[in-house]
């Protein structure tokens, strides 16, 4: 990535800007800009606005983006959310009425200062690209435009909470971080009250897991800031980016195809396209300041005839759970739905002796209940028990119980870098799954979109989910996942009412699989895999369940474009911040099993070190440990263990926080503890125990 360190525009910097709202709550905000924007020569405004605090949580990339556009004529506005950082206030939940409020009055403020032009537009990723979208639903006068990073649209459907109705393991980890996140007070140099106001969030200090976890269908809860309620209410332009390494990859398609977005999807994880992994990263910058340039300054520059969606192809490449880079290429649509874009459908057929060799069992397992039984081919690897197929075969009938430990190399939901967080070669997991293969390819094949797959089939529970892997399965045998895709049964015919399945009862369902942008390559086969289990990622049913499949099909997106048709500009940032590491940070990832109790875990260990922020001395370290174990056979044992540290100091000043957080399951409720601990030097200032036993309706 290009440093610049000079800029159209000379800068100055606000370091604590206090923006009053209405309730006498003021919010602190940093701003960069143009040095004679306040001597008759006002900019617009562009604000993000998140709870990750300014002044040491995303300083570092703060100043890596942010000067940046501001040098090229506009005033930077990174605001701490109330409760947070250096604001006042306490916070509640995510999302809330008083948030998107907040975030209107905020908006308001800025148009109104001499400085600035009258006209805003707001960005941000994660919680700041929902809050983007959310706030533009509101329809603030000001707000211009938005640019959203790696967000949703359905807050129920696609986020950190369920999927398909099932259950994220990632909703109990999501409310560890954030019980830790929201545990550090504002800065002693920026707030005299600091010590006052740091006890009083604690005390008001939410554990939202269970609050979470209590809202099993698509219910008001989750309506609530879910833009695709009424898309119609997005009147601004909006520029949305996501990643296929990301948890949030279905967005872009979604905004593009109903409020007339513009997308960019490339490889990358959970970090914004300039700086993530895997590479090839973008100019994200300079196409952000080329979408500011056009609805906030109002300057012809064509940003609204640019290509409807932009993606970048990845191409068959070895599973590697930290790639720096993959390889692929840029298609661009005008248009999406693109009509380059083709529904091509694959029947699910059950091997007859023909085109797959004969069955052979697994190795014997002490915990091997019924499941599918792997078979060989003739490349040596384990496989399928079916087949991907242009014509409807013969009527089957196979069973798929997988083992509760299949999952183990999911990946993240939404991994952050290179510490091994994105999916591992599939072959394991594919060895315990059903799984249906399509022939070897003799010709690249394009997949651009969603696939669909359809189910006949029943349940032995009332509770049950399947999970479906599309994968790229090379002539060695190792496989990629492409996309995957979840439903729980309960959720089969409605989000907002589910329903238990009857057992033995065969059903139709259908499903579909995350947006993709994928060439297989010759020589490789498509694999569909499919399984009853996805630990960690997916919380377990409370009783093994055995599906048995009867048939089914799967459509495929199939593109028909070519090579490379879109060239970004190389990434460029402004200079990085200064800072001096005190002490080195460490990662572990690793997969455990335990012999003599038969259990396996999946341990994450992070430790970010401790660094000194060079400019205004605060040191700032954090520290956390995850653990996700389980039974192979049994659901129940499923245990979820997170520890953060969190510590900050200047001079003779020192604060740190510990949260402690554990999830567990009874046939009949989610059991979700945590503890929290916070020390001023080395005297506890406060310690709270929390513990919620959330009844299981649907999951």
């Amino acid at each position: 990535m290009k440093t610049v360190g000079t800029f159209p525009r000379g800068l100055i910097e606000i370091e604590d800007l206090r923006i009053p709202l209405p309730d006498g709550v003021r919010l602190s905000a940093r701003v960069w800009m143009p040095e004679d924007a306040a001597k008759g020569n006002p900019v617009p405004a562009v604000l993000e606005y998140i709870p990750y605090r300014k002044r040491d949580g995303t300083l570092p990339r703060d100043e890596l983006m942010h000067p940046y556009v501001a040098g090229h004529g506009y005033a930077c506005v990174r605001v701490d959310m109330r409760g947070n950082g250096d604001s006042e206030g306490l916070m509640t939940d995510e999302y809330t009425p008083q948030e998107l409020q907040d975030a209107c009055d905020v908006i308001a403020f800025l148009a109104a200062q001499p400085w600035c032009t009258g006209a805003v537009g707001m960005m941000g990723k994660s919680w700041g690209g929902f809050n983007c979208l959310q706030t533009a639903f509101l329809q603030p006068p000001a707000l211009k435009a938005v640019l959203s990073v790696c967000s949703t649209t359905d807050r129920f459907a696609d986020d950190i909470h369920f999927k398909g109705g099932c259950l994220l393991g990632e909703n109990f980890g999501w409310g560890a971080v954030m019980l830790s996140f929201s545990s550090r007070p504002a800065d002693p140099a920026l707030r005299p009250d600091w010590r006052e106001d740091w006890l009083a969030r604690l005390e008001a200090e939410p554990w939202l897991a269970p609050r979470w976890a209590g809202h099993q269908a698509r219910d008001a809860y989750w309506a609530h800031g879910s833009v695709c309620e009424d898309y119609s209410r997005l009147k601004v332009p909006v520029l949305s980016f996501g990643g296929w390494a990301d948890g949030y990859m279905n967005t872009v398609a979604a905004l593009v195809e109903n409020v007339g977005a513009k997308g960019i999807v490339g490889p990358w994880v959970h970090q914004y396209p300039h700086t993530a992994v895997p590479g090839p990263a973008i100019g994200f910058l300079q196409v952000a300041i080329r979408w500011w340039d056009r609805w906030l300054k109002g300057i012809e520059n064509g940003a609204e005839a640019d290509p409807a969606y932009r993606a970048f192809m990845l191409h068959s490449a070895p599973p590697d759970a930290r790639a720096a880079e993959r390889p692929g290429h840029w298609v661009a649509e005008d248009t999406w739905p693109s009509p380059r874009v083709s529904m091509q459908a694959l029947h699910l057929g059950a091997d007859q002796g023909g085109s797959l060799p004969p069955p052979r069992r697994a190795p014997s397992h002490r915990h091997a209940g019924p499941m599918a039984i792997p078979m060989a081919n003739p490349q040596g690897y384990l496989g399928t028990q079916g087949y991907l197929g242009t014509d409807e075969g013969e009527a089957f009938s196979l069973a798929c119980c997988t083992p509760q430990h299949l999952g183990m190399r999911a990946g993240e939901y939404f991994p952050m870098g290179l510490n091994a967080e994105m999916p591992g070669d599939q072959a394991g997991d594919d060895a315990l799954s059903l799984c249906f293969d399509g022939a070897v390819l003799e010709a690249p094949l394009d997949l651009l979109g969603a696939a669909r797959l359809r189910l006949r089939l029943s349940s032995d529970q009332p509770l049950a989910f399947v999970v479906a892997r599309l994968c790229d399965v090379a002539p060695d045998g190792s496989s990629v996942r492409i996309a995957h895709g979840l439903l729980n049964l309960c959720h089969r015919a409605s989000r907002a009412a589910p329903a238990p399945m009857v057992p033995g009862q065969v059903e139709e369902v259908a499903l579909d699989l995350d947006q993709m942008a994928y060439r297989l390559l010759p020589g490789h086969r498509l694999r569909l895999a499919l399984s009853t289990t996805y630990w960690p990622f997916v919380w377990p049913s409370p009783v093994a369940a055995r599906l048995t499949v009867s048939g089914g099909r799967l459509e495929l997106p199939v593109h028909g474009g070519q090579g490379q048709e879109w060239t970004p500009p190389e990434p460029e940032a402004a200079p990085a911040w200064k800072h001096r590491v005190l002490r080195k940070g460490r990662s572990a990832r690793r997969i455990e099993e335990d012999l003599l109790r038969g259990t396996t875990a999946l341990v994450v260990e992070e430790d970010s070190g401790d660094v000194e922020n060079l400019t205004h001395g605060l040191c700032s370290g954090e520290t956390m440990s995850e653990r996700w174990e389980i039974d192979p056979a049994d659901p129940l044992s499923a245990t979820a263990t997170h520890v953060w540290a969190q510590r900050l100091s200047r001079g003779d000043w020192s604060i740190r926080t510990q949260s402690w957080a554990r999830m567990t399951a009874t046939a009949t409720h989610l059991c979700m503890e945590a503890r929290l601990t916070a020390w001023e030097g080395e005297a506890i200032v406060f310690e709270r125990h929390y513990r919620d036993d959330v009844p299981r309706r649907f999951v």
